[in-house]
């Protein structure tokens, strides 16, 4: 089994950043694809961003290419998500989750998922 606990997040106005951290721990001798996905209120969760072990491999949200970057420290076994030009439209409850198989192509299975963070941007 394995555990996310994540932190960071808060309030931004328009245009700052904020990094989002999680860390992972229980049985992490696993190399897992690892992603972050975010729910706004009254909307469906979405995927946000993905990175494979390596970090050779990444994949975004289309409206958020350019802005974020997801990124690991695998001697820390955390996650990162910078988060850069952020809008309004960014603001969501955002989880981390991670592929304990390591998938990269093909269907995916996030079977661990952290406890969530909040994430506010104002105008």
């Amino acid at each position: 089994q394995v555990q996310l606990v994540q932190s960071g997040g808060g309030l931004v106005q328009a245009g700052g950043s904020l990094r989002l951290s999680c860390a992972a721990s229980g049985r992490t001798s696993s190399r897992p694809v690892m992603g972050w996905f975010r729910q706004a209120p009254g909307k469906e969760r979405e995927f946000v961003a993905g990175i494979t072990w390596s970090g050779g491999n990444t994949d975004y949200l289309d409206s958020v290419k350019g802005r974020f970057t997801i990124a690991r420290d695998n001697a820390k076994n955390t996650v990162l998500l910078q988060m850069n030009t952020l809008k309004p439209e960014d603001t969501a409850l955002y989880y981390c989750a991670a592929e304990v198989l390591g998938k990269w192509i093909g269907e995916q299975n996030w079977r661990y998922w952290g406890q969530g963070t909040q994430v506010t941007v104002s105008s």
